[in-house]
């Protein structure tokens, strides 16, 4: 399904449920009745355009257009990706670690540890991720806004010209794949290891969100890596040759 500006959002969501966080970054919310896209982001004040790129290369992962979002302002898209790591840090993180505690709280005694390490494997992979967003918020994201500002403005000073050298977008451009490792490694001995629960569908919905967790970690990574990264690439390119 392409989603189109005639589109109703009410069938976008029969058509994929995971959809649903990724509509919240736009603060639409349930309860839009038969409204189309173009009228909800009209409505929300959403740039229709970028909505339905995020929104079709989430449905569908052959539908990338890198081009297309690399045409967005820089601060268009570096809003989105803020809004996922509030995603990432306020609920789901905290969704699946009270799953994985009440896992733990109702295990034989027999179980107890093999639990206890998930856990602690789950609060490792957590902490990882949360330093991984706390750099990209105070580090990348301030330094990618500024040089756009500069470059904006024509406010290219010798000052912006140093830091572009000494911050450059490369130093953080790789940083996805350990975090993504640990992710799979930890579903692994899940899938793998676990002892059985008393409960088996609080086992499975933990693995099912780690499994949702992943996917969308991974579209955002695209975004970051196919989109922002080449993007702030040829805006260092751009702010260097000025001084020449």
């Amino acid at each position: 399904m392409i989603i189109k500006p005639a589109t109703q959002l009410a069938d976008a969501i029969h058509e994929n449920i995971f959809l649903l966080p990724v509509l919240n970054r736009f603060d639409i919310q349930l309860g839009f009745g038969n409204k189309t896209v173009e009228q909800l982001c009209a409505e929300k004040g959403v740039n229709m355009q970028f909505f339905l790129e995020i929104v079709n290369s989430f449905l569908d992962k052959d539908y990338f257009p890198q081009s297309e979002l690399q045409s967005f302002p820089i601060r268009l898209i570096i809003d989105y990706i803020s809004r996922s790591h509030t995603f990432y840090l306020k609920y789901k993180l905290p969704q699946i670690e009270g799953l994985i505690v009440k896992l733990l709280e109702n295990a034989e005694p027999s179980n107890k540890k093999a639990y206890s390490l998930i856990r602690g494997f789950f609060e490792e992979y957590a902490r990882e991720l949360i330093v991984h967003i706390e750099k990209e918020e105070d580090f990348v994201h301030p330094y990618i806004l500024a040089i756009d500002d500069a470059y904006n403005k024509n406010l290219v000073t010798p000052e912006i010209i140093m830091r572009v050298k000494q911050e450059s977008i490369n130093k953080y451009a790789d940083g996805h794949d350990n975090v993504e490792d640990k992710l799979f490694d930890l579903k692994n001995l899940i899938i793998r290891y676990l002892p059985p629960a008393a409960d088996y569908t609080l086992s499975n919905a933990i693995l099912y969100d780690l499994f949702r967790l992943e996917r969308d970690l991974n579209d955002h990574a695209r975004i970051e890596e196919k989109v922002l990264v080449p993007k702030v690439r040829l805006l260092e390119k751009r702010i260097l040759a000025k001084k020449a």
